[in-house]
């Protein structure tokens, strides 16, 4: 009929050959557009260039998430029974070695002579003061530093550093020893306590022994304290403060309420346990476990018929605070990022196309503006024109 057979032509040859894998073809959800019918532009490719930078800086933010862990809170009843407690003090009063007396007692009743168990050098104040100072010029830098101490991977990392206080600064050539600086760390019972500081033949009667008003100063700088292993990297609330006053019969009273806490990325487990959390956890190189403590101070002259130095009482909250560090699955952040790659590019495509399609219809506007009515007037006339010819 229309003389392929004639010219010995097989009509077959130019269509879809039949088959298999062609009958696959009519279940294919996602159909390719020939090159022949595709157009480029360099609108297309600056689109293409940015949903790809967008694309890169999300997924990128999506893995930082991800690689940050999520931190979570939980609060329980301390179960486990404890019975010691350590105590790690760093202060330099400026006052002689000699002159200063350290004791902690408890709500038990036992009594630690502190002055013993810790060491005591002669140093200068104006050593220490002027360190102080600059810390306290950066008063922000100093509050950035406490909000970091309380993550579970910046806990982890200053926790590995060396654990032990720093050297006593010698003293220059004809400088003298003005003050002294008590450091080191003691036990006592995991109760309801406070250890004070006081003069000599105050405070604690020591026969034989009294020390002269005028040599009374209880200014004081506070470079550690904190309960439990001694970590010197981190900030506790009262390390790197300082406190000064003019008057020989002064009182420097601070109440802290210590809060047990973990740091670990040990995952949660699933069943619940007998084991008492602390012990559970001590064992992981993931893992601290140490005590926060919030304090409040106040401080007063007092008359000579008052104990002027310097008092921390310690209360033991009865509550474990457990802060933990989990990361998800390797699964779940490849679909969290397929899922914002694929999201950007539809949603790019969609707004291209409703660009692209915006502009034909206003440039098809224009253009119809530009030149229509007087083509129809033009057209019309002449066709008339031809008519009356």
């Amino acid at each position: 009929m229309n003389g392929f057979a004639d010219h010995g032509l097989d009509e077959g040859a130019f269509g879809e050959k039949k088959g298999f894998s062609e009958g696959l073809r009519t279940f294919d959800a996602f159909p390719k557009t020939k090159p022949t019918y595709t157009r480029r532009s360099s609108t297309g490719g600056y689109t293409t260039l940015l949903l790809i930078l967008v694309s890169t800086v999300l997924s990128f933010t999506e893995f930082r998430r991800w690689y940050s862990g999520q931190e979570t809170h939980l609060f329980s009843v301390e179960k486990g029974v404890s019975h010691e407690l350590q105590i790690n003090l760093d202060i330099v009063v400026p006052m002689l070695c000699i002159d200063l007396h350290i004791n902690v007692q408890d709500a038990s009743g036992d009594r630690i002579l502190a002055g013993d168990m810790l060491a005591k050098d002669p140093t200068n104040w104006s050593q220490w003061i002027d360190r102080v100072n600059t810390l306290e010029r950066q008063g922000k830098d100093l509050a950035k530093e406490q909000e970091e101490d309380t993550h579970v991977g910046h806990v982890l990392g200053h926790g590995k550093e060396k654990r032990r206080f720093k050297k006593t600064p010698r003293l220059g050539r004809g400088m003298p020893a003005t003050s002294c600086r008590v450091y080191g760390s003691l036990e006592g019972n995991k109760v309801q306590g406070d250890f004070h500081i006081t003069a000599r033949g105050h405070g604690y009667m020591e026969f034989g022994q009294h020390l002269d008003h005028s040599a009374f100063n209880f200014s004081h700088i506070i470079n550690e304290l904190s309960f439990g292993p001694l970590y010197p990297s981190l900030l506790n609330p009262l390390d790197k403060t300082y406190a000064t006053t003019s008057a020989n019969f002064y009182k420097y009273q601070y109440y802290l309420s210590i809060v047990p806490t973990i740091y670990t990325r040990t995952p949660a487990p699933k069943t619940p346990s007998t084991t008492t959390p602390s012990n559970l956890l001590s064992t992981s190189s993931d893992t601290i476990v140490t005590n926060q403590y919030a304090v409040t101070t106040q401080s007063t002259a007092v008359n000579e018929r008052s104990v002027p130095g310097i008092f921390f009482k310690f209360d033991i909250e009865p509550i474990l605070l457990t802060i933990r560090e989990e990361r998800g699955g390797l699964l779940a952040l490849c679909v969290r990022i397929v899922n914002v790659v694929s999201g950007i590019l539809v949603g790019g495509g969609w707004c291209y196309q409703l660009a692209g399609w915006s502009r034909e219809v206003l440039g098809g506007r224009k253009r119809g503006e530009k030149g229509g009515g007087m083509g129809m007037l033009h057209g019309g006339n002449g066709a008339i024109e031809e008519e009356e010819e």
